[in-house]
């Protein structure tokens, strides 16, 4: 009768520990939730909070059974032993997979990255639609989705964060004058963050950083615009565009020509 009361005492016991539990991360998640801005940080926070959860659930019913095991008279030492041996067989074949969730759970402790995001990861680029303890799944530009194990991801190139730079260079000839070019370049920037469609995604001045080369027929001047990220390509397009257009009213001969450089 006692082993009876002690196995009752025991299950309720570990009943109020997971509900304990399960409030305590309910209450820790609320906390969170409040205090983030970005909505995007929701997912992760699902995330951690069911890896959590379902952690402490098997850890207090293993618990749990054992104790009740050992009321009953049945010893759980051959049982742990046989687990153990068990346990080292499977962790072999399974080192992939712990690997993979370790590291999914790291990258989310961290924020290296969150859904909606363009990153390159494990020599793939893409916008990341989902990411889970086991893989992260992300779109290219053709539209192929690939499924990258966490595991084997060692650096996160994220381009998704804070700002970008767009970066353009331009040939002028070397019998130009370089300040009239500078002079069109910093009037086009200005007149970009004045205009509603690409104001807003532009941060701040043009940024000219001079003479990057220079060739027998052409000298390259490169500038650069610090904008909100993924917006390098279209600021840059719309730049290049009012340069040449710039460039071609000038009555003096045309001043320039445009190279395309990286985005």
């Amino acid at each position: 009768m006692a082993s009876v009361l002690h196995i009752i005492l025991i299950w309720l016991l570990a009943g109020i520990l997971l509900l304990v539990t399960n409030n305590a991360l309910q209450v820790f998640r609320r906390y969170v939730v409040g205090r983030i801005a970005n909505p995007s940080d929701y997912r992760r926070i699902d995330t951690l909070s069911g890896v959590f959860r379902h952690a402490a659930v098997f850890i207090i019913i293993g618990v749990a059974l054992m104790l009740s095991l050992t009321e009953i008279g049945i010893s759980i030492t051959p049982m742990l032993a046989t687990a153990g041996v068990a346990g080292i067989a499977v962790g072999f074949g399974a080192q992939s997979l712990v690997r993979d969730f370790f590291s999914g759970l790291f990258l989310l402790i961290e924020n290296q990255v969150s859904e909606g995001e363009m990153i390159e990861a494990a020599g793939k680029t893409g916008y990341v639609e989902e990411v889970t303890l086991r893989h992260i799944r992300m779109r290219d530009d053709d539209g192929s989705v690939h499924f990258i194990p966490n595991g084997i991801i060692t650096t996160v190139t994220n381009r998704s964060r804070e700002y970008a730079f767009a970066v353009i260079d331009i040939n002028v000839r070397r019998r130009e004058n370089l300040d009239r070019a500078f002079a069109v370049m910093r009037d086009v920037g200005n007149g970009m963050r004045k205009d509603p469609l690409f104001g807003p995604d532009i941060l701040d001045d043009i940024d000219i950083a001079g003479v990057e080369k220079v060739d027998d027929a052409s000298v390259t001047v490169r500038c650069r615009l610090k904008v909100m990220p993924l917006k390098q390509g279209p600021v840059r397009r719309e730049f290049l565009r009012r340069v040449q257009s710039a460039l071609d009213a000038l009555p003096a001969e045309r001043t320039a020509d445009i190279d395309s450089p990286q985005e």
